[in-house]
């Protein structure tokens, strides 16, 4: 008989619970300070794939121990706004902090002028974004700051065929350049399909970035208003989202390929704090 290690233990009665049909569940029963098994690390990515977005709490997680959980799920991504003060010891951490928003008044207030709730996905920029991301809480409000994560394959299921026959083969732009260059970091303006073919599951998603001055290509302004309206209004429906509290010890992952996301900011000047890891896709293509 095989003796169970430690870590065996951690991970022998690991539990899924849904919060909303399609999008959310909490998993409880892991221990993510320590290694997973292949098995234990294969069940939560199935249920990644299955509920876009899965939550774990009273994880009390270092830098350290956060790229290592992330790293078993595939190659780390830096973000060229990573801060340099520790960049050269956990390369992949980006703060997502409340204060920063002061350094991007002009941008969020060009975002504020366009009329959209900036629902979004994560480097989504680039040609190749990336898959995942894993974001932990670091300083939290009392009260406040919970995340909403829009089930984006429900959201087109959502449509009439007409809207979805409309929208078939249209790209939209993703730009971040006023944020990348502020970051010493330039990028072209990338366009991705307005619906998108899931690479793992086969599955149709409406994929448009809100904070990323959206417009669909080949379309003048108020026809490409008029359809991205269509794909914010279903963002909007709360039939679609998952809503997360954050406590000390809370870790979201997500499918960023998936879902979108928006971070309700209504805790005034809180100096709100997370951290947030990414992970590369595939194919990778260092240079894009």
């Amino acid at each position: 008989m095989t003796a169970l290690t430690d870590t065996d233990v951690q991970h022998a009665a690991l539990t899924i619970r849904p919060l909303q049909p399609t999008i959310g569940a909490e998993i409880s029963g892991v221990d993510l300070r320590y290694p997973l098994t292949d098995a234990v690390r294969d069940e939560i990515k199935a249920a990644i794939l299955q509920y876009k977005v899965v939550f774990f709490r009273d994880q009390d997680l270092d830098r350290d121990q956060h790229a290592a959980f992330a790293a078993q799920f595939g190659p780390l991504y830096t973000h060229p706004s990573v801060h340099k003060s520790y960049a050269d010891k956990v390369p992949a951490i980006h703060q997502i902090a409340a204060v920063d928003a002061t350094k991007y008044e002009k941008y969020l207030a060009q975002q504020r002028a366009e009329g959209w709730d900036p629902y979004h996905s994560d480097t989504s920029w680039r040609l190749v974004p990336t898959w995942g991301a894993v974001l932990r809480a670091v300083s939290l409000p009392d009260v406040g700051g919970d995340t909403i994560w829009v089930d984006a394959g429900l959201a087109y299921d959502g449509l009439p065929e007409e809207t979805k026959q409309q929208l078939e083969g249209l790209h939209v732009t993703h730009d971040f350049r006023d944020a990348l260059v502020s970051a010493g970091h330039d990028y072209p303006i990338v366009a991705h399909p307005v619906v998108r073919t899931h690479r793992e599951t086969g599955k149709k998603i409406l994929w448009v970035n809100f904070s990323q001055h959206p417009w669909i290509v080949g379309l003048d302004r108020d026809d490409s208003r008029e359809l991205l309206s269509i794909v914010h209004d279903q963002y909007r429906k709360p039939e679609y989202q998952v809503r997360f509290s954050w406590r000390p010890g809370s870790i979201a992952f997500w499918d960023n390929r998936a879902a979108v996301h928006y971070a309700v900011r209504n805790y005034a000047d809180f100096p709100r704090l997370l951290e947030r890891i990414l992970i590369a896709d595939e194919p990778q293509y260092a240079d894009l």
